[in-house]
This record gives C-alpha cells, sequence and structure tokens, in this order.
C-alpha cells in the first residue's frame, strides 16, 4: 500500500536563485513549462527594477493592483525586501529566495516580489480562491440543530469549528500532501481530551502518503484506514460542523482538506455511523427511540429478502397456514426460482436508486417514484415476481435509507445480495453462516488501531448511552470511554447531580 512509505522530512535548502531579472525569467518559465498565463511585470522607479511575478488567473486583480502594485509605484525611496514587506498591504507575506518556494506558492495563486540584485524576495498571498458562500447541507439534512455546511474553503471550515468550540486548547496541524498537486490537510483536536496515540497514528498515517495528488477527503480517508478490502467504511465523512464539534468533544480527531467540503472524523466505530446530531437536539427518549428505530429497519434491511429466499426455497413448514394460502397463489404464475426473483428486483431497485441519483433532482425524484411504481406493478402482472416479494424489497430499501451516514447504507446493500445467494444455496444455514462471517469480519476490523465494535466489543456498557441509546444529559458525566479522553470528565463533579456515577 502506497500510503506505508515514508517520506523523507528533512529536505535540504536550495541556494538561492537568480536576482538578476532576465535570467530568473528564463528559469522560472522553464520551471512552469513556458505557461502563457506567467505575468512578469516589472515596475521601473529611479534607478531600482522590481519584479512582480504571479499567475494571471489564480490572483485576485483588484487585491494586486491595489495591495501590491500602487504601493510600490507609489514608493518614494529605494526599496529592499524588507521595505516591500512593510509596503505592500497584505496579511500573508512570505519571505524568501527559493525557487522551489517560489514555483510552490504561485500555483497556488501567490505574487512573488523582489528588487533586482537583492537578497530575498517576497511571497504575498493574493488568491482568488473560488468559494460557495455558507448554505444548508443536502446530504446530512436535519429537521433541529445548525443548518449549515462545510464549504470547499479550508479556512471557512476551520473558523466555523473555532466558532462553535471557543477554546484555547484547540490544535490545529497543518500538512501538505501530494508531490504534484500540494493539497493542505489540517489535523484538528481537543489538545487535553484527545489520547495521544490517537493524534500520533494520524500524524504517522498523513506524512507517510506518497501519491501525486489528493481530490477529496474522502480519497484521503481510504487512504489511511486500516483496512482497504472491506466494504464497510472506518471513518465518518461529515459535511456538518456541529457534528465534527461535537466528536472534538468526545475526545475524536478531525481531518481538514482543502478544496474539500466534508471533513474525516476519527477513531469511527461501527455504531457510530447510525448516529445522528439530530438525536441530541432533541429529548431523550426521541432520540432513543429514533436510533432503536434505525437498528432495527438496518437489521430487517438484511435479513428480510434472504429470509423470503430461504423460507420458500427450504422452509414452508414455518410459514403460517393462513398465509401459505395467499403465498402460493401469488407465485402461482412466477416461472422463476425465489433467488433468481430477489436478485432481480434487488438489481431493478438498485438501477433505479443509481438513475436518481445521477439525474437532475426534479427528474430524479420523479425517476424514483413513477419507476418505482410502474415498474413494480409490471413485473407482478407479466409473472417476473410476486406481490409480497414486491412488499419485502420495498421495506428491505427503506430500511437501509434510514442510516444517516450514506457510505453505511450502501454497504448494507452490498452485503444483502451474497446473503441472499447463499439463502438459495443453502437456506437458513447459509443466512447463519453469512452472519457469523460478517460479526468475524467486523471483530477483526479496527479504526485507528481501536476495535470497530466497540462498545459491544470490547464490552463499555457505560458507552451505550452514547451509541446504542441517548439518557438525560444530567447523566452524561464522563466521555465515551472508547475514544479514550485524556479528560474524561464533561461535568465537573461539584456541579454533577447524581448521587452515584452512573458509569460504575
Amino acid at each position: 500500500m502506497f500510503r506505508r512509505r515514508e517520506l523523507q522530512k528533512d529536505i535540504e535548502k536550495e541556494s538561492p536563485h537568480s536576482f538578476d531579472i532576465e535570467v530568473f525569467h528564463k528559469e522560472l518559465l522553464t520551471l512552469v513549462s513556458n505557461s502563457e498565463d506567467l505575468v512578469f511585470r516589472t515596475i521601473t522607479s529611479g534607478n531600482q527594477r522590481i519584479v512582480v511575478a504571479y499567475f494571471d488567473d489564480m490572483i485576485n486583480a483588484n487585491s494586486m493592483q491595489d495591495s501590491i502594485i500602487r504601493p510600490i509605484e507609489e514608493a518614494t525611496e529605494e526599496l529592499n525586501y524588507h521595505q516591500i514587506k512593510n509596503t505592500i498591504n497584505i496579511a500573508k507575506i512570505t519571505v524568501t529566495n527559493s525557487i522551489t518556494d517560489v514555483v510552490d506558492n504561485l500555483v497556488n495563486g501567490t505574487a512573488y516580489i523582489f528588487k533586482e540584485g537583492d537578497t530575498h524576495g517576497v511571497l504575498a498571498d493574493v488568491a482568488d480562491k473560488g468559494t460557495r458562500a455558507l448554505e444548508k447541507a443536502e446530504t446530512e439534512s436535519l429537521v433541529f440543530g445548525p443548518k449549515i455546511s462545510f464549504t470547499e474553503s479550508i479556512t471557512k471550515n476551520l473558523n466555523l469549528i473555532r466558532s462553535n468550540i471557543n477554546d484555547p486548547k484547540l490544535c490545529v496541524e497543518t500538512f501538505m500532501v501530494g508531490s504534484r498537486t500540494k493539497k493542505k490537510v489540517q489535523m484538528v483536536y481537543i489538545k487535553d481530551i484527545a489520547e495521544e496515540e490517537n493524534v500520533n497514528t494520524f500524524r504517522q498515517r498523513i506524512t507517510e502518503i506518497e501519491v501525486d495528488s489528493i481530490v477529496d477527503s474522502t480519497v484521503l480517508a481510504q487512504m489511511i484506514e486500516d483496512n482497504s478490502f472491506t466494504v464497510f467504511p472506518q471513518f465518518i465523512t461529515t459535511e456538518l460542523p456541529d457534528r465534527c464539534t461535537i466528536s472534538l468533544l468526545h475526545g475524536k480527531i478531525a481531518l481538514l482538506v482543502d478544496r474539500s467540503p466534508t471533513a474525516i472524523i476519527g477513531p469511527s466505530t461501527f455504531m457510530n455511523f447510525f448516529e445522528s446530531t439530530e438525536d441530541i437536539y432533541m429529548r431523550w427518549n426521541m432520540g432513543t427511540f429514533l436510533r432503536l428505530i434505525r437498528f432495527v429497519a438496518i437489521f430487517f434491511s438484511i435479513i428480510l429478502t434472504p429470509a423470503y429466499v430461504a423460507v420458500l426455497t427450504y422452509h414452508y413448514e414455518v410459514i403460517p397456514s393462513a398465509l401459505l394460502v395467499s403465498l402460493g397463489q401469488s407465485r402461482s404464475n412466477v416461472p422463476f426460482p425465489p433467488v433468481f426473483e430477489a436478485l432481480l428486483l434487488e438489481f431493478i431497485i438498485e438501477l433505479l436508486r443509481e438513475a436518481g441519483a445521477r439525474l437532475p433532482t426534479k427528474v430524479g425524484q420523479t425517476m424514483g417514484i413513477v419507476g418505482g411504481i410502474v415498474i413494480g406493478q409490471a413485473s407482478v402482472q407479466a409473472g417476473f415476481t410476486s406481490n409480497i416479494l414486491i412488499i419485502i424489497i420495498a421495506i428491505s430499501a427503506l430500511g437501509s435509507f434510514t442510516a444517516p451516514s450514506y457510505a453505511i447504507g450502501t454497504a448494507v446493500r452490498i452485503i444483502r445480495f451474497p446473503i441472499i445467494v447463499m439463502a438459495g444455496l443453502y437456506g437458513g444455514v447459509g443466512i447463519m453462516f453469512c452472519f457469523c462471517f460478517l460479526l468475524i469480519h467486523l471483530l477483526k476490523i479496527t479504526t485507528l488501531g481501536r476495535p470497530y465494535l466497540s462498545p459491544i466489543y470490547p464490552l463499555r456498557f457505560s458507552d451505550f448511552k452514547y451509541s446504542l441509546f441517548r439518557l438525560p444529559y444530567q447523566y452524561l458525566v464522563k466521555r465515551p470511554i472508547s475514544n479514550h479522553p485524556i479528560d474524561k470528565g464533561r461535568i465537573p463533579e461539584k456541579k454533577a447531580k447524581l448521587k452515584k456515577d452512573v458509569d460504575e
């Protein structure tokens, strides 16, 4: 796996580039492959010549003219890099003389300014990064709670987290990942809550990545996960700043990637993918009810169709006699075996779901509703399937959509297919074999080296109030043990209104 190679951290500093304008111009053009959008502007003032180099399509023209060009042209004294630094009106300024630093910053929207014959130049950030305004979350829509979502600007995303957690212990570490396209990655955690071992594991895996480019945070999550071959996601990716905030306060760590509207949260357990921030904003009994509904729905989503296939193929005796008659009438005109019938309908449902997701929003919704009704009714009338299987497939599809995480819902739909096949081949024994194999697989998975099935394995009853159900806030005295937080207490002992610690 390419992420497992160690990068060389200590890079030798290059010798200063030539401060002769013509020589530097040729050298710079060679390094940027004679790109035609490179602007190399020379400003002559008295006996001095000052160069401003930048990529025309990457900079903000107004900032360039008002904050760099005009102040230099209006300067009355001779400027060296110290004076240039104090003359231009840009907040983010760096002094350098390395041609590598210059090129790496130019492609990110930075301007390079130096005086001919000087020893250093100035890098000024005037990038025009096209970002959208803060909007409502689309993939993680909520009824209660904040509606704002992350954007493609890593600066805005970090500001959203800092506005929610105004704690001086909030720590941010920055990494540059990618050999060709360097992408900024920021690791965010609370210093006295997040366990140092988890922080070190994240840090090590990020620095070990050796790849030319990272497109999105979801790609980064795949590069640093423990098991690349499992269908189950090992890191939560969210577009909600409040979910990121809650996770940080529980002792987790977040990763932000520049130009990506989602954050990575880890370590994440299997139970975390069925939690929604909306459960926290509701009353505890409502939140508990909704979480239990999700778990029951996911279970039925996995078991219903395979159970139908197994019962009709091998276990007719378990069907009540009153239902057996209607079931026989429903299947009387179906020429296919139950396993083929179920796989066909499941495949059609997946086609409708994928087509609806790829089409424009309004057309996609119509496609899903009308397509499901028309195809289902036509399949029954044509004798391809039975009415009862249509109902079972619909319940299974609805159950998979109840998961707040799109990734875990997709995983549930995928594992349903091999279970259906095993049910058709071996009946109930095949289903039990698949469930045992699935349980063993989940027990072997780790996330940042932590058990994926926690708090079920290892068994931690005190963490069930954060995962399987919710308790009133006065009972949430300690942070989840599964995250191994340094500061374990959420409520100071003198303020806790409990007569005894419910975690013991």
